[in-house]
């Protein structure tokens, strides 16, 4: 049995950009995050920039990344969420891309902070 690093949880966004792609892009983009999940490996899972990272794979010389960020409020139970992806087409991931996973990073917590309150 493997034992992983973190859980990862995909948000609206990137269920439906995953939906949106071929199924063997989509089978090596899912296996590529399952191998991050068990092991080191910044050519599969990078930090960007303060808190948004991202999930990498290149298939068909086709370059997928997925942004995501640490939640890690739970000491039992780390979760990467994947916030949103996208098809790379320069070199750098673009600033719109990695502002996009922020908004959505802060949106995360404080909804996550209004539903503890409620409880």
């Amino acid at each position: 049995m493997n034992e992983y690093k973190f859980r990862v949880k995909f948000l609206d966004d990137t269920k439906e950009f995953l939906d949106s792609i071929d199924e063997k892009s989509r089978e090596k983009i899912i296996y590529n995050i399952w191998k991050a999940q068990s092991k080191n490996n910044k050519e599969l899972f990078k930090k960007l920039q303060d808190e948004i990272w991202e999930f990498r794979t290149k298939y068909n010389e086709t370059h997928y990344r997925f942004l995501a960020f640490w939640d890690k409020t739970n000491k039992h139970d780390t979760i990467v969420i994947s916030t949103h992806g996208i098809i790379k087409k320069i070199n750098k991931t673009p600033i719109k891309e990695i502002d996009k996973a922020e908004r959505l990073r802060q949106q995360y917590f404080n909804n996550k902070t209004k539903d503890n309150e409620n409880i």
